[in-house]
């Protein structure tokens, strides 16, 4: 390994950091990923989006048996959750992919080495010196080593942030600690209604327990659109969900049986709550500490790296994507994204930039959530002609077959031009019916041409097509 001078380093194996290692394979540059955990695929993989996507999925197929009468269907009455066959088939999926990107390696002949990867300083003569620290499984206890490489590429992700003064437990959870519960609690309070929060909230209130959201600003899902946060907020209250926003945590305290969480409401007012448990989702920190950025030339803005639209760092030859970027939103898909453009820089190729109102958001609670580019008031703020449609969902034959006809399809255009903004959806499968929203933003496409593409009917995605005509108040179907 000393002899071994890699085109491309890269130090984290999450989303971004594999998606890069297995593209730089395929471009032919010789590529090392290193790792400090024992196994590939970071906090998506192991403690993120698929583990709650899987239980999430159980949810709704739950959910939909619960109310089975009303498709005709018998038997349901006494329907039950086997907490730990749910958990246990979470597990499996979670390790088959993990199995899957150590196959993905080898096929692409990229070396995965297993240790903590710090940054040295500059490069001296075009190579830049990676110190890898391993501890246990990969080497001798406190071996040190180093990796040398012509471009490094760091993808060291982020972590849940913790509110000051406490740590995480069993019964003061992070995403980690939530997705390993011994079994469903009665009653559940989170801490913030960003995607973590929200999609726990729906989760566990699908699976009986009584959850409470506090969300310090005055909506839930505070990045969507202000008529999407109305919408889910009306879902959530209709299915039990308690949505306190505009309220401040005061403090958290443990009881003899679970939590009590202390808050001033928005009318100023103190009230406590106690619960079984309480999530803390206020945010996920980037993990710059103890990667050597202060031996760079690379200055950190609030823990965050800035880098160009290539991904490059100030730092020559020193790349970095995803959760730890400066401005750009910690999402899976960025992260995978930018290591692409990365590695493809890198190895000399065509690449396309990231554009930040490119990237949809997705969300996967019940009403599911899918976003990309401009909210109505930022268009607004940034001195768009806007022009707002808005398609509800009780129109579409496929939503009131599929049983789930609340929610919306919301389109922001430029008046002037018919240059679409953004897409803003609320309803069944909008995660995967925003896909068709970002195809067209990335092909230039016009709300005129969107109306006069042909959408098979009866579909959820037929929605979008009147979403676009109601641009222009030529839907069909309301």
């Amino acid at each position: 390994m000393p002899d071994t001078i890699y085109d491309v380093a890269i130090i984290g194996s999450g989303p971004g950091g594999y998606t890069a290692a297995i593209r730089a394979g395929q471009l032919g540059l010789k590529t090392a990923l290193i790792e400090k955990e024992d196994k590939l695929g970071g906090t998506c993989l192991h403690v993120g989006c698929i583990p709650t996507k899987a239980l999430l999925y159980t949810a709704e197929i739950y959910d939909h048996v619960k109310h089975g009468k009303e498709y005709g269907l018998t038997g349901f009455e006494k329907v039950g959750v086997d907490w730990k066959a749910t958990q246990d088939r979470k597990n499996k999926i979670v390790l088959k992919h993990a199995k899957g990107l150590e196959f993905l390696m080898k096929k692409n002949k990229v070396t995965t080495i297993q240790g903590l990867g710090r940054l040295t300083g500059p490069a001296k003569d075009g190579i830049h010196s990676i110190e890898l620290f391993t501890e246990g499984g990969g080497g001798a206890a406190g071996e040190i080593s180093y990796v040398k490489a012509k471009n490094i590429l760091l993808a060291t992700g982020s972590e849940a942030r913790m509110l000051p003064g406490y740590e995480p437990d069993t019964r003061i959870l992070t995403n980690i600690e939530i997705l390993s519960l011994n079994a469903v609690p009665k009653s559940l309070i989170i801490i913030g209604s960003g995607a973590v929060g929200s999609e726990f909230a729906s989760l566990y209130n699908s699976f009986g327990a009584e959850a409470t959201i506090i969300e310090v600003m005055d909506r839930l899902v505070p990045v969507e659109d202000v008529d999407v946060s109305k919408e889910l907020q009306k879902q959530f209250t209709k299915r039990g969900i308690k949505c306190l926003v505009s309220t401040k945590v005061d403090k958290i305290e443990k009881t003899k049986e679970g939590v009590a969480v202390s808050y001033t409401g928005a009318d100023g007012k103190s009230a406590k709550i106690e619960a079984d448990k309480v999530l803390v989702a206020v945010g996920r920190a980037p993990r710059t500490a103890n990667v050597g950025i202060e031996k760079t030339n690379i200055k950190l803005d609030r823990g965050f790296i800035p880098t160009n639209e290539w991904m490059l760092t100030t730092e020559p030859g020193v790349y970095a994507i995803g959760d730890i970027v400066a401005g750009m939103p910690q999402l899976a898909h960025a992260a995978s994204m930018e290591g692409i453009v990365a590695v493809t820089k890198i190895a000399g190729k065509y690449a396309r930039a990231v554009k930040k109102t490119r990237i949809p958001g997705a969300t996967y609670t019940e009403p599911e959530i899918g976003s990309v580019g401009l909210t109505e008031a930022k268009a607004k703020e940034m001195g768009f002609d806007v022009k707002v449609g808005k398609f509800p969902l009780v129109g579409n034959s496929k939503a009131t077959i599929v049983g789930s006809h609340d929610g919306f399809v919301k389109v922001v255009a430029d008046g002037k031009y018919g240059e679409i903004l953004g897409v803003h959806i609320i309803g069944p499968k909008a995660t995967e019916l925003i896909a068709e929203a970002v195809t067209a933003m990335e092909g230039e496409m016009t709300v005129e041409e969107m109306m006069f593409t042909i959408h098979a009917h009866p579909t959820l995605y037929e929605a979008l097509g009147d979403g676009f005509a109601s641009v222009y108040g030529l839907q069909i179907n309301v």
